[in-house]
């Protein structure tokens, strides 16, 4: 069974992840800063994160992905921005971080879910 993190701030963002995910058979983890998104990742290895960028505190959802991409234990997670941060200027931060894909909020399910599927193989 892959598994998947989850990592925004907003609880109701998380929630929508995870229903719109329930459509396949994946084990959903949860993470509500960055800081606890690199230690999740450390401890259980997900299959792909999907990451918020904007969250409080001093690791948001860039450095979290600088930091795990940097990490040999998580380097080879597949991250995916989810994020309201839509600018050009944005999705190249993203990237230039390590992120293998770039989605803007509001999502479609369905395209989240081809997002997911295309990530994971």
């Amino acid at each position: 069974m892959k598994k998947i993190l989850i990592v925004d701030d907003r609880a109701e963002v998380r929630e929508l992840v995870e229903v719109t995910l329930r459509v396949e058979d994946y084990r959903i983890l949860q993470a509500k800063s960055g800081e606890e998104a690199v230690e999740i990742a450390r401890a259980e290895k997900p299959d792909l994160i999907i990451m918020d960028i904007m969250m409080p505190g001093s690791v948001d959802g860039l450095e979290a992905t600088r930091i795990l991409k940097n990490d040999p234990e998580t380097k080879d997670c597949k991250i995916i921005m989810l994020t309201a941060k839509g600018q050009e200027t944005d999705r190249k931060a993203g990237f230039e971080a390590g992120a293998n894909d770039y989605f803007i909020k509001p999502f479609s399910p369905l395209e989240l879910i081809k997002k997911v599927e295309e990530a994971l193989g």
